[in-house]
């Protein structure tokens, strides 16, 4: 049985049915057909991945659905077909979420003011309370809202940096004092982008966001060639080993939490790894 093809009256407007038919053609083409099990075909194939009328049977759409939604030939899919699509694409649950954000058919949830509105001020507390762990309060852009001592001296030369450039992509991309600061920048921005990817499809009318964009793109060729791949996933916890220039190698665990009243922005909190990042960090935070 077939799903229902018939599309909404209106046009895909956010974020553009370009990005949609780009997607969806990334994700097909990265996934192998012996992977999921189907018959291996005598015609060789000339491009990676699966093919368009393996994608239609799995999704139980047609062929030609499959070619006009890659070619952007056609109106806004319904929630209905995206949930199958997902599920013959074998999309990751935020690349899901990225894909049905493109299409218009999810919005940011929550109760509170959202990012734009500010931190509330029980929020700015908690991040002084939660010293002397270094934490900072950031929005879906990335933008540092706000921080404490132990978060400003783990950053390089945090002090100097504008008000306006307070935002942690830009400082890992354009701030000099912190081109070599990640031990594994390529990890670290490739995190980022996914990241911003799916703000991006959440946030269709954020011209600043937008903006951000459009300039580590222009400006950071690693960026851009990430930001390329359209990769989409937002990582709660993990590690991330840095070279300091005042204390050295040092290790620090992160997590993640959101708030549950305003669930657009970020607590991001930091641990040290071992023995010697411990010792470090609080030499670090006594200077």
């Amino acid at each position: 049985m077939r799903l229902a093809e018939r599309a909404p009256s209106s046009v895909l407007v956010t974020p553009g049915f370009r990005s949609v038919a780009a997607f969806l053609r990334s994700r097909r083409e990265r996934l192998a057909p012996d992977r999921l099990g189907l018959p291996a075909r005598r015609r060789a194939r000339r491009t990676p991945g699966l093919r368009r009328e393996e994608v239609a049977e799995l999704a139980g759409v047609s062929t030609d659905y499959v070619v006009r939604l890659e070619q952007g030939r056609g109106l806004r899919p319904s929630a209905q077909v995206l949930a199958a699509l997902a599920r013959a694409l074998r999309l990751a649950p935020g690349e899901r979420d990225y894909l049905f954000d493109l299409a218009g058919h999810r919005r940011p949830g929550g109760t509170g003011g959202g990012a734009d509105a500010g931190p509330a001020p029980s929020l700015a507390r908690l991040v002084d309370d939660l010293s002397p762990l270094p934490a900072m309060l950031m929005d879906h852009r990335y933008d540092l809202l706000a921080w404490n001592p132990e978060m400003a001296r783990l950053l390089p030369d945090f002090d100097a940096v504008p008000a306006g450039r307070r935002n942690a992509m830009w400082l890992c991309l354009l701030h000099p004092p912190m081109r070599g600061f990640y031990a594994d920048r390529e990890s670290v921005l490739r995190d980022g982008v996914a990241h911003l990817r799916a703000a991006w499809a959440a946030h269709p009318q954020d011209r600043a966001l937008a903006g951000l964009i459009a300039e580590f793109t222009a400006q950071d060729e690693d960026f851009a060639r990430l930001w390329a791949e359209r990769e989409v996933r937002v990582n709660g916890r993990g590690r991330k080993p840095r070279r300091h220039p005042a204390v050295g190698a040092i290790t620090v665990d992160f997590e993640i939490l959101l708030p549950l009243e305003d669930p657009e922005l970020r607590l991001l909190v930091y641990r040290a790894a071992d023995q010697e990042s411990r010792a470090l960090l609080e030499r670090l935070c006594a200077r």
